[in-house]
């Protein structure tokens, strides 16, 4: 049966064709109208979300292209008038890359930290505590008399391992729950996302569907490719059971990319609820090129759909909103937390 691991063939599927077209775009002469051209096509036969984010890529050429100068204009203000139009796009996977900056999309940015719905200080010093426990990436403590398991992880950048999640189940085999606090998390290493869904309820249940852009028209992708959970043999005396208690996912604007993935892959497991704000999406798998001036670029080019076909880009949705409040932040209590803890314990 398929698996996630499908969802890993196509990022190295996307890898390979950047490389292909690196040497295929050599040449096209060095000049400032070129450069900018050359980026205005590419996004506009391979980016994946025009429609979604409401942009009408032939007016940004309108205003953007009379900036560039036909032959000399000065490389860094080339690249703020390329970079602005990337911007346009309001895609956190969109980057333009030189030797001497890098582009980024302000407004999601903006929308991932002005919106954190975490008080960092609140949770270290009252939830994990100075007496907090550290397993790989994880930092953890037991909360509510030691009945629910509290788990921060700051970042899918941060490599599971098996061993890692058996440390942790083991430890805290004796409360009702766990919390994995997921918030401001802003993505990293897919694989991550297959580990730490190991430790549940896998019998090959579908978990999402994923496209890529392949033509020149906005529209046209590839057909929907479910993508699977792993098919695990419970039978199998040398593998651990699934852990079947309630988890409460903490989530907000700066849960990003994989964060986004794997919120959006909880919807296959019946004891998992997600808690707090929308995440900031960024669930299309971005692709990239060489420019003919030797910088580089990428942007999204594949989109993923739930299994209903809702399309959540621009965020996967809690199931249970909860805003940080700061009449409790005041106090030292992070009520984010206390709702998941209560709905653990009842």
């Amino acid at each position: 049966m398929k698996n996630i691991r499908i969802f890993l063939l196509c990022i190295v599927t996307i890898t390979l064709v950047s490389c292909e077209r690196a040497f295929m775009e050599a040449d096209v002469p060095n000049k400032p109208v070129n450069v900018f051209d050359y980026l205005w096509n590419k996004v506009d036969q391979q980016y994946a979300f025009f429609d979604l984010k409401g942009v009408d890529w032939d007016s940004v050429y309108e205003v953007y292209r009379p900036k560039v100068s036909e032959d000399d204009m000065h490389v860094d203000s080339l690249f703020q008038v390329c970079a602005a139009m990337l911007n346009t796009l309001q895609d956190g996977h969109t980057n333009l890359i030189s030797k001497f900056d890098v582009s980024h999309n302000d407004s999601v940015y903006y929308r991932m930290y002005a919106n954190r719905n975490i008080n960092t200080e609140v949770v270290v010093l009252n939830y994990l505590t100075v007496n907090y426990h550290t397993t790989g990436g994880f930092a953890h403590n037991a909360i509510r008399d030691g009945k629910v398991a509290y788990i921060r992880y700051a970042s899918f950048m941060d490599d599971i391992t098996t061993d890692n999640l058996s440390n942790l189940l083991d430890y805290y085999q004796d409360c009702k729950g766990l919390i994995l606090d997921l918030r401001q998390n802003g993505g990293g290493n897919i694989d991550n996302i297959r580990i730490l869904l190991s430790i549940f309820y896998n019998h090959g249940q579908p978990l999402y569907q994923t496209q890529i852009k392949s033509g020149p028209d906005h529209n046209e992708f590839t057909e929907l490719t479910t993508v699977y959970a792993e098919d695990i043999d419970y039978d199998d005396p040398f593998t651990e059971e699934p852990y079947t208690k309630p988890v409460a996912v903490l989530i907000d604007r700066g849960s990003y990319s994989a964060t986004s993935f794997f919120a959006l892959c909880t919807m296959a497991y019946p004891n998992i609820r997600l808690f707090g704000d929308y995440t900031g999406g960024g669930l299309g798998l971005p692709n990239g090129g060489m420019l003919p001036n030797g910088w580089t670029y990428r942007f999204s080019i594949t989109r993923t759909l739930d299994m209903n076909g809702n399309n959540y880009e621009n965020g996967v949705p809690p199931d249970v909103r909860v805003i940080l409040d700061p009449a409790c932040t005041a106090q030292g209590v992070d009520n984010v937390i206390e709702a998941a803890a209560d709905w653990i314990q009842q």
